[in-house]
């Protein structure tokens, strides 16, 4: 089984996908079987998250010792020496991290193209490998991303802005009578109460917010363009969008599995489970 993991600034998502190695051989498709969403805590030590993970293992009755590759995305620099060793102490695995120097089949045309987080070229990669290009991924998280992908999968650029949640959380802090209100889309645009207004004004202010940048941006790249969401509150927004066509909330996971395969073709499977071996051996 292959375990990925997603590490944002707000949430870490994992997923465990079933027999990783060899399906593409022997014609079948990868299948995840469990996933999860937990808050990403940079203060909790590697025993503490290595916890975590065998206890959302068991419930749903993954068995641990049946890890044979690990991959992760992390935008939280911080984060990872700690998640290293918690694979390598709790799964007897070494993790690949996705950073430059690993093969992800899509050349980044950003200028400097270490500067791209590592979750938008995972996105971008599952996209065009679902969907096809040109393609435009929207990821709703702690900020919203726009990245755009090429015809011939090469990936363009994107925009960048501040995540609703942001938005809320700076009405909150910097007012001093207005509510913290949960996100959600109002029954009614014009509110008749504190609570009601400032959810009209997040929800469809920053589904204008959406819909303004992606059409500036389709004509870049052409009206066969698909625009495609993720992210935490994807369906909330995406559903009302008049571009976005496609909601796939596990599509970064998907990103992570297909890099994991295309780097598992430069590593033997046996020399993996050499690595296996050497890390239990150790423990």
């Amino acid at each position: 089984m292959l375990l990925v993991l997603d590490v944002g600034n707000t949430n870490t998502v994992l997923g465990v996908f079933e027999s990783p190695i060899g399906f593409e051989s022997a014609g079948k498709t990868a299948r995840l079987i469990a996933n999860w969403r937990v808050a990403t805590i940079q203060t909790q030590t590697v025993d503490e998250y290595g916890v975590l993970f065998r206890n959302l293992f068991a419930m749903e009755r993954v068995q641990v010792e049946e890890i044979r590759g690990i991959v992760i995305s992390s935008v939280v620099p911080p984060m990872d020496s700690t998640l290293r060793e918690v694979c390598e102490r709790y799964f007897h695995v070494r993790p690949l991290f996705i950073e430059p120097g690993v093969k992800t089949g899509m050349p980044v045309q950003y200028d400097n193209p270490a500067e791209v987080g590592a979750d938008r070229i995972v996105n971008a990669v599952a996209a065009f490998e679902k969907y096809g290009g040109p393609c435009i991924v929207v990821d709703f998280g702690t900020a919203t991303t726009f990245d755009a992908v090429s015809k011939k999968g090469e990936y363009i650029g994107g925009v960048i802005t501040p995540g609703i949640g942001i938005s809320a959380d700076a009405l909150f802090e910097r007012t001093a009578r207005l509510p913290r209100v949960d996100i959600r889309k109002p029954a009614r645009i014009i509110g008749t109460n504190t609570v009601g207004s400032m959810q009209s004004g997040l929800y469809y202010g920053y589904l204008g917010l959406v819909d303004a940048i992606l059409e500036r941006m389709l004509p870049e790249l052409g009206p066969e363009t698909k625009v495609v969401a993720t992210g935490g509150l994807a369906t909330l927004i995406g559903k009302d969008s008049r571009y976005i066509s496609d909601v796939d909330d596990l599509l970064t996971l998907e990103g992570l599995r297909i890099i994991w395969e295309r780097n598992r073709k430069t590593r033997p499977e046996d020399a993996t489970e050499n690595e296996g071996k050497k890390l239990r051996a150790k423990s």
